[in-house]
């Protein structure tokens, strides 16, 4: 008789925990978040333009998730981002409490045969964007580069920070595909860092966006010559400036230069894990999106000289997406041009 009390016990407690594991996954993101903190990795050193768009948006963004969580940023360097997706993907809380700020080279990694890249970008829930910004090469105007075209007869040396960070995988590609003399040297922690080296003359230039080139001193004592920009679409900012995509010298290069180009259309996206609940996903893109258009957030990128450009969730997966689609051997030639295949 005392046994059986004792297994009838048991599968009551079994039924009670089951009970209760239901309750947690059936949770309301209203529930789920009133009281929790959120982490906001950030993928970049201090003081960037990218750790500016990462504060200014946790500042904002707990307003407008279901019961307004605290939101607080977290910065994780290490090759602009890939340590974050790599984290999200395989180690952070699954539930929506860490979302990651990484740069827009990251996604594209996996496909293009990254070094490290321990996720799959067709996985991950992608939150949205801030902004959209275009990459630039600039060189300091007392270095022996010029012109786009000096760059084709001597070398520029560029300071860089990991894989799939434009400052690295800009100079690298078009040194590859189209035969300019780029000589990178990493290990920045950050664009701002990079541009801090530039201010010593210990490297000449860079390939970076071009809001975070603008923030600079040597930008703004008129000490830099913008070389290119690297972009599917002309900037209206940068008239006069000559498009890398006037490089290619055939369609198969030209096609390789619009696949690595790719990644200037999703901006600075903010993601989480595959595995967070959709209701949650929904919840926090939603927030996101409602926070670049609160008057206060507005008012704070304004203050900051933050250029606003939304860009959604589901907008940043089909840019993804469609890459991913791109045919076989424009994957591979972008990949030789990249150093990453025979």
């Amino acid at each position: 008789m005392h046994l059986l009390h004792r297994v009838a016990g048991a599968v009551v407690a079994v039924f009670l925990l089951l009970d209760v594991a239901g309750v947690a996954v059936a949770q309301k993101p209203t529930e789920f978040f009133k009281g929790k903190t959120v982490s906001l990795l950030i993928g970049f050193g201090v003081g960037g333009d990218d750790d500016l768009w990462g504060r200014v948006v946790a500042k904002h963004l707990g307003n407008h998730i279901p019961g307004r969580p605290t939101v607080v940023p977290q910065n994780v360097t290490g090759a602009a981002g890939l340590l974050v997706a790599n984290r999200l993907y395989n180690t952070s809380p699954k539930d929506g409490t860490v979302i990651g700020m990484i740069n827009r080279g990251i996604p594209f990694e996996p496909l293009l045969g990254g070094q490290g890249t321990q996720f799959d970008a067709l996985k991950m829930h992608w939150i949205g964007s801030p902004n959209r910004d275009t990459t630039v090469c600039a060189a300091r105007k007392d270095a022996a580069v010029q012109t786009m075209r000096d760059l084709f007869n001597r070398e520029l040396e560029v300071g860089a920070t990991g894989s799939g960070a434009d400052t690295a995988a800009y100079p690298d590609f078009l040194s590859a595909i189209v035969g300019m003399k780029f000589k990178v040297v990493r290990g920045y922690q950050g664009s701002h860092e990079i541009q801090l080296a530039m201010e010593r003359n210990e490297v000449q230039g860079i390939c970076v966006a071009y809001d975070s080139l603008a923030r600079g001193t040597l930008f703004n004592t008129n000490q830099l010559n913008l070389l290119l920009q690297a972009a599917l679409d002309p900037d209206p900012r940068l008239k006069g400036v000559p498009s890398g995509l006037d490089l290619a010298h055939s369609d198969e290069e030209r096609q390789a230069l619009e696949l690595f180009f790719t990644r200037a259309r999703i901006g600075r996206p903010f993601v989480v894990a595959p595995e967070v609940p959709a209701d949650r996903v929904l919840a926090l893109r939603q927030a996101f999106d409602a926070t670049l258009q609160d008057p206060a957030f507005l008012a704070d990128a304004q203050t900051q000289k933050l250029d606003v450009i939304p860009m959604t969730g589901q907008q940043i997966a089909e840019i993804i997406a469609k890459a991913y689609g791109t045919p076989s051997a424009i994957v591979k030639r972008t990949m030789q041009a990249m150093g990453r295949a025979n």
